[in-house]
């Protein structure tokens, strides 16, 4: 497994394994589609953000995505490919988030999750923070945590 920040010539795999992790919790075609652009990483994402991808050869199997706002850490993308959930990757990847938190000097880590990954925030330490509207479905709540590093 090779970890790296993404080159903008992976954003295409990117992308379609962060699609596919997604739909993994049985979203339908009209969800995704709704969700579609909020979800995709752009080459200016990589300058602005602070991004670490995992590999299997050339293969993206997993990606974390950190923004800054005024001094808050904020968790914008945390996906694992469906074939390789359970392997420790996303657990590796918050190692990461966690570690760039800590050299940020930021605290707490925000983030808003899919109510299907809530339990795994959970399990790593994170403490339900409230609720947030999701950027792309009007209407819809998303699960919010903070974790403390």
């Amino acid at each position: 497994m090779l970890f790296r920040p993404p080159r903008a010539s992976d954003l295409p795999a990117l992308n379609e394994m962060i699609l596919r992790s997604k739909a993994h919790w049985g979203y339908d075609e009209d969800f995704m589609a709704a969700c579609e652009a909020e979800l995709k990483l752009h080459a200016a994402d990589i300058a602005a953000t602070s991004i670490q991808c995992a590999f299997e050869g050339d293969e993206p199997v997993g990606v974390a995505q950190l923004s800054s706002e005024d001094g808050e850490l904020h968790l914008e993308k945390l996906f694992v490919a469906p074939g390789q959930m359970g392997k420790g990757i996303g657990r590796a990847l918050m190692d990461w988030v966690v570690s760039t938190a800590r050299i940020a000097g930021c605290c707490p880590i925000i983030i808003e999750a899919d109510p299907d990954a809530a339990p795994f925030y959970e399990h790593i330490g994170a403490d339900r923070a409230g609720e947030a509207p999701s950027g792309s479905i009007p209407g819809r709540v998303l699960p919010r945590f903070e974790l403390v590093v």
